[in-house]
């Protein structure tokens, strides 16, 4: 079923609430939808066009910042903090902002109403010096009355609106603050205007006038406004990581047609099994493979690498990413939303709406925030009451309006989901896919990285290197029954076998009787033979004595090889050795781990020499050899039982299980989708080098968020008491709510003006 207000699918089960409209039931992902429809249940089920304003994206989801639960179809703001909600998804063309607009509208014309309101209250303080003593006092009050007017109640108005909507759903927020004190300091002004009379002393001025505050009322206004506009900009920067992924691929594709020639088509009509020819200097289309030429590709945009990637027939190509000098023709594989392109920016979309728990500290402060402002607000009005100068009541109302102006729970808020949007992106531009908020935080306390050997450390591509035949067997005759038997195994070893028997071209038989051993090895019949293939492990248990073939055994581990053994009628026929080389990135990766401090932890199914081997040669602190699949997700757990924040990098099936259970998973890009989806952290291109990047980023962005956090807290522990008239004793000093509200508009702005700071961080 799909949510009628934000249009994801929900089942009854996962369903956060239903209602009953017109005997048909409508559930809801989340209480906000539920809510929305209950007020309005016919403005959801009216076709989109009647619903959706015309500078929205028809149909297209929006949601907020600071409340990713909160979504709904079309723009506008959302009900809990009353901010302006963004699209769910990227596009790569760049859409015209509604919500900007109209506020940059509404700025423009409120400025030009106040900017004389302005004048004319500077000109008041300067007394008979000024133009204002020539015009009539009530004139000049009446004068700013109709300046005021449209700025507040139409440049105000969202403002209104949003602190209305805050009180009806019980989520106080800045717009609550903002409309109260404008709201306030207008409708005293229009009274004092109005019937001056009314009016007691202890409101009035030595010369008997009732003070007015329509400049304050508007100058709040205009300035708020600015706020809004500022930070809409700044907010709609922090996808451009995601836009200059998407806008990466070309808009056409040259297309080689079935009966000869060449076209340039649309992107969109490019098709899965099509060739295409790239040209020198062009971005490739779509993913694919090269079926003819060759040519060097930088695929610096993915991987985050600079240096050009060779690429021959058979390779495979990424969508967006630079041809070099050569030409070449490929099969486009994965078109659309299949490409890797679009899974990295629909990943890296719904990461930046998960909350990383360091935001929790932010979410508790600002549910007591806008309580303890007004709380401040009632305070500060009854001291200056009492105890201030005439006309105390007036500078009373004016430092309780300043109170709820300067006050800016919307920094708090900000603080956390800007920058983790940002570094997410920043991210996806090195190669580093952080699939949730969490994972990056604690990426960054990491001290012990458990990693796997084949795919990890190698480069997942072994290889047949050395056969040991027992007397009365030949080489090529172990290595035919090998291949038969490794025929119905999915392992990467049993396509290294495979692929070395059809190199020497034997003739590959079918066995039957096929039963594969989970870490152990595999056992069948071919041609009548029963045989074996498979470790030490496998062999114990079916009882077979390896002794005859352990010394050669073991010297080729002690060259980093696997050793398979090989039994033909429950007796020893051989032994294959098969190689996977080291990546050539791996001990550069290792020293650059070692030099950030972590505690390197090797985990493998290959034994114990092989292991120690590998382990010597690239100094891994510490291994563990013979590990099943099954094993892995517990040596995981018994690290953290130590009192270790344990990070697992693997790219097979088996490991999934430990990427689950470690604090962070790490997926090489390289591996299956369930390694992928069991990790909170995707290195693109499988390389280890991705996790000191992700280390980086990790430091980068929890650095960037206490900074925001930091400014927050301190600019409201400030600005709220200063407001508040504190330092009046001390100084004799007063804070304008004009200089509230344009503090309060700065706070806003640095917030996610010091978050897009990350776009440039160096990882």
């Amino acid at each position: 079923m799909i949510d009628p207000v934000c249009g994801m699918e929900v089942t009854p089960e996962d369903a956060a609430g239903s209602f009953q409209y017109q005997g048909q039931p409508y559930y809801f992902c989340n209480e906000s939808c539920l809510e929305q429809f209950k007020a309005n249940p016919q403005e959801f089920l009216a076709p989109p066009a009647e619903r959706i304003t015309p500078t929205a994206n028809p149909g297209a989801i929006y949601t907020c910042p600071m409340d990713p639960e909160v979504r709904q179809i079309g723009p506008g703001a959302c009900p809990k903090c009353g901010m302006a909600l963004e699209p769910l998804t990227v596009s790569r063309d760049e859409e015209a902002n509604p919500e900007l607009r109209l506020m940059s509208q509404r700025f423009w014309i409120c400025l030009a109403l106040t900017s004389p309101l302005v004048l004319i209250a500077m000109a008041a303080m300067l007394g008979k010096h000024s133009f204002a003593h020539a015009v009539a006092p009530r004139l000049l009050v009446w004068i700013e009355l109709l300046l005021a007017t449209p700025v507040v109640l139409w440049g105000g108005w969202p403002f209104f609106q949003r602190g209305w909507a805050s009180v009806i759903n019980r989520s106080l927020n800045m717009f609550t603050l903002i409309a109260m004190g404008t709201g306030t300091a207008y409708i005293y002004s229009l009274i004092a205007a109005v019937v001056p009379r009314l009016f007691p002393p202890s409101f009035r001025l030595s010369n008997g006038d009732v003070p007015v505050y329509f400049e304050a009322a508007a100058a709040i206004t205009t300035l708020v406004l600015l706020g809004q506009v500022l930070e809409l900009r700044a907010r709609s920067r922090t996808s451009s990581a995601l836009k200059a992924l998407l806008q990466l691929a070309p808009k056409t594709a040259r297309r080689l047609r079935p009966e000869g020639g060449e076209e340039d088509v649309p992107l969109e009509h490019i098709m899965a099994g099509e060739r295409l020819r790239v040209r020198p200097g062009e971005k490739i289309p779509v993913d694919g493979s090269v079926i003819e030429g060759k040519s060097s590709v930088d695929e610096s945009m993915v991987t985050g690498e600079p240096i050009p990637v060779e690429k021959n027939v058979d390779d495979l190509v990424t969508a967006g990413t630079v041809n070099g000098a050569g030409s070449f023709v490929m099969r486009a594989e994965r078109v659309g939303s299949d490409t890797l392109m679009a899974q990295i920016v629909a990943m890296v979309s719904d990461a930046q709406r998960t909350r990383a728990p360091i935001q929790h500290l932010a979410d508790v402060v600002a549910s007591y925030f806008v309580p303890a402002v007004l709380e401040i607000a009632v305070i500060a009005f009854a001291a200056w009451a009492i105890f201030g100068p005439q006309p105390r009541f007036a500078f009373a109302l004016i430092n309780a309006v300043a109170v709820l102006i300067i006050a800016c729970p919307c920094a708090l808020g900000l603080a956390t989901p800007m920058s983790i949007m940002i570094g997410t992106g920043r991210g996806a531009m090195a190669g580093v896919l952080v699939r949730n908020a969490e994972a990056l935080e604690v990426l960054a306390k990491v001290d012990t990285l458990v990693i796997d050997k084949t795919g990890t450390l190698t480069e997942g591509k072994p290889s047949l290197t050395t056969i040991i035949a027992q007397p009365g067997w030949n080489e090529s005759e172990l290595l035919r029954l090998a291949a038969s038997l490794e025929r119905g195994s999915e392992h990467p070893l049993a396509g290294a076998i495979i692929a070395a028997a059809e190199e020497r071209r034997l003739v590959i038989s079918e066995a039957k009787d096929f039963r594969s051993f989970t870490g152990l090895g595999v056992t069948g019949s071919v041609g009548g033979k029963t045989l074996a293939l498979g470790n030490n492990a496998l062999f114990e248990s079916l009882a077979i004595t390896t002794s005859s073939l352990q010394h050669e055994a073991e010297n080729l581990r002690r060259e980093g090889a696997t050793v398979i053994f090989l039994a033909i009628d429950h007796q020893p026929a051989g032994v294959l050795a098969i190689n996977d080389p080291i990546k050539a990135s791996t001990p550069e990766a290792l020293r650059l781990l070692h030099r950030e401090g972590l505690r390197v932890v090797m985990l493998t199914g290959d034994g114990r020499s092989t292991a120690e081997a590998v382990a010597l040669q690239l100094g891994i602190d510490a291994f563990e050899a013979e590990v099943p699949p099954a094993g892995k997700g517990e040596r995981v757990k018994q690290l953290q039982s130590e009192g270790r924040i344990v990070a697992m990098a693997g790219d097979g099936i088996n490991d999934a299980p430990a990427l689950a259970q470690a604090n962070v998973g790490i997926a090489m890009g390289t591996g299956p989708d369930v390694a992928m989806e069991s990790a909170g952290i995707v290195l693109v291109k499988g390389d280890l080098r991705g996790i000191v990047r992700a280390r980086r980023l990790s430091r980068g962005t929890l650095r960037n968020i206490r900074q925001n956090l930091f400014f927050a807290f301190v600019y409201n522990i400030v600005t709220v008491p200063v407001a508040a008239g504190v330092l009046y004793p001390l100084l004799g000093w007063r804070l304008s709510p004009m200089l509230a509200a344009a503090a309060m508009t700065f706070s806003s702005v640095s917030v996610i003006s010091n978050a897009l700071r990350l776009r440039n961080l160096e990882i």
